[in-house]
């Protein structure tokens, strides 16, 4: 089973992937591979998302995930839908020790530093933090890791392209979540590919 580190290093920026349907799932990802995104969070928001992690996780180099994941029944259908990592928009005790038991890459949200220490107390240093601009931005995320030094974060919820490179120049931050690759009613591939192929050279 992949780690979390093996997660967040594979490249700057997780797509956040909301699929209904209009795009097929294995050109997709084949398309955000070939650019050089190859770790992809679908969020369960919507029907289509469990059979579009199927797909795309059959996809060679491909490292699929699900998002939004609120409970333990949701996990576990996840899991069996192929993904390799889960990501969490919050931290609760019940889908924390589900997810521990799993052994299944786990990236929960935080937002206080309340949340981190009770992922600490869990075993867990790598969190999601959500929703970033919103809870206070970069100067947010700076003051929260000072006490937390060995924590490492992967800040997603209103980034764009216009301020990723400044959340990935913070040193807690080792990879950004972004919904702004596959824009809702987005078709084009062509149009996908430039946006992957230009966040996959942000790096640090």
């Amino acid at each position: 089973m992949i780690a979390i580190d093996d997660v967040m290093t594979a490249a700057p920026v997780i797509p956040v992937l909301v699929l209904d349907g209009t795009l097929d799932p294995r050109a997709l990802a084949e398309t955000l591979v070939e650019a050089g995104l190859p770790v992809l969070e679908v969020t369960l928001r919507t029907p289509q998302a469990l059979n579009a992690i199927r797909t795309m996780a059959d996809v060679p180099g491909a490292i699929v995930g699900a998002g939004t994941v609120l409970n333990s029944e949701q996990l576990a259908q996840a899991q069996d839908a192929g993904a390799q990592f889960i990501v969490a928009p919050g931290l609760t005790e019940p889908l924390t020790r589900a997810a521990l038991d799993s052994g299944l890459a786990y990236l929960p949200g935080v937002a206080t530093a309340g949340d981190i220490m009770r992922g600490l107390d869990f075993g867990l240093d790598r969190f999601k933090f959500f929703p970033a601009e919103s809870s206070g931005g970069i100067p947010a995320l700076k003051a929260l890791s000072g006490p937390f030094g060995n924590v490492r974060f992967c800040p997603t919820g209103g980034i764009k392209p216009d301020t990723a490179r400044d959340w990935l120049a913070l040193p807690m931050v080792t990879c950004i979540g972004g919904s702004w690759l596959v824009s809702s009613g987005e078709t084009d591939l062509q149009i996908i590919a430039d946006l992957a192929r230009r966040a996959a050279g942000l790096g640090h």
